[in-house]
């Protein structure tokens, strides 16, 4: 899906390559930041020449970068390769989100070793407990351990199959919106703003893991008469167990945030509550619309009710993880502040970034505009 079908790595020469310079689609990190430098063009015999060569100008949160210019690289291999797969590069970026949550268990304990990190988690998944039934407005939000104890008498099948939908669907089912938006989006810069924010909600979240650990309900102590219906349904997965996994991040749900940044996609996908749609993007039918925002809402629903009756989480680990997923929204456009690195990086390794594949299929529609 995410593949460029125009572009073709072997042959006698290199398909006709447009460089990110060049592209009219705002690439997220590219062409909304840069700028031409003209000190270089009284050297060259063509401007076309000083054009695809001259240094990049970054404008970056009110402050101005020089970079190299890497469009030299386009026709190397390794720049073939991931202009015909430009999702290679999403890949990697989600590959060191996921090495830094690697990392918090392990800076949590070396943080918190003096005190015992799980005497430490436990304290705080307590607290947690005491304010939702302290705050004010406590008598909107059930207990959860009433949520639990109502599958348990007959309804554990139902328990059963919501454990296995919290052990195997998050990474992959995360991974797989991914990729499914990066190719339905109407366009690279709104896909663009969804990863950023599901990157920035990471970090906050992270960040939070190394500095509050909190237990999960299912890991207090018996008598809060939780119970853990991961390990008696033998629900682990691969996502769950392992030496650097954080057992401990119950604070917030990230679970619940995937979720929730997932959801609201998907009802702004739907267009059921836009007056005007993208440049190129077509109404889509009534019954799609409502097929787009029913799997939004009961994705979310699903998740929520997971997380719950399964003890992973409590109440306030998911309406914290929404607040994230809005901060990071309004504030994701701070990650532009790596945009110099990632042209540094880009020339340390001799590759030119891809033109992302994203928005693609509206381009006949464009054209017949």
């Amino acid at each position: 899906m995410t593949r460029k079908r125009d572009y073709r790595i072997f042959g006698r020469r290199p398909s006709t390559y447009k460089s990110a310079l060049d592209s009219d689609d705002t690439a997220c990190f590219c062409g909304e930041l840069l700028g031409h430098d003209k000190r270089y063009e009284h050297d060259t015999q063509e401007y076309m020449v000083a054009t695809n060569h001259m240094s990049k100008k970054r404008e970056v949160l009110g402050f101005t970068f020089e970079t190299p210019n890497t469009s030299r690289f386009k026709n190397n291999m390794h720049s073939r390769v991931l202009q015909r797969f430009p999702f290679l590069l999403e890949m990697l970026y989600w590959v060191i989100n996921y090495l830094f949550y690697r990392m918090t268990a392990i800076l949590s304990q070396k943080i918190f070793s003096g005190r015992g990190i799980w005497k430490v988690a436990e304290s705080h998944g307590l607290a947690v407990l005491g304010f939702e039934r302290q705050a004010p407005l406590s008598y909107l939000f059930p207990h959860e351990l009433d949520i639990q104890q109502w599958f348990m008498p007959n309804h554990q099948d139902v328990l059963s199959i919501l454990n296995k939908v919290y052990a195997l669907l998050h990474i992959p089912g995360t991974v797989g919106f991914i990729a499914w938006y990066y190719y339905v989006a109407p366009s690279h810069s709104t896909f663009a703003t969804v990863r950023r924010t599901m990157n920035l909600t990471n970090f906050m979240a992270f960040t939070t893991y190394i500095f509050y650990p909190c237990i999960p309900p299912r890991l207090l102590p018996k008598e809060y008469g939780f119970l853990d219906t991961v390990r008696h349904d033998d629900a682990q997965s691969v996502w769950m167990s392992g030496k650097y996994v954080n057992s401990l991040a119950a604070m917030p749900s990230m679970h619940f945030g995937y979720a929730f940044c997932i959801g609201c996609t998907m009802v702004y996908h739907s267009g059921a509550f836009r007056k005007k749609l993208e440049y190129g993007e077509v109404r889509k039918p009534w019954a799609l619309r409502l097929f787009c925002v029913g799997l939004g809402v009961g994705y979310l629903m699903l998740i929520l009710i997971t997380i719950i009756a399964t003890a992973n989480h409590y109440i306030l680990d998911a309406l914290v993880a929404a607040v994230y997923v809005l901060v990071a929204f309004m504030g994701n456009r701070v990650f532009y502040i790596f945009v110099p690195l990632e042209d540094w990086l880009l020339w340390v390794i001799r590759a030119e970034r891809p033109v992302p594949s994203t928005g693609d299929r509206y381009v006949p529609v464009r054209h017949r505009m």
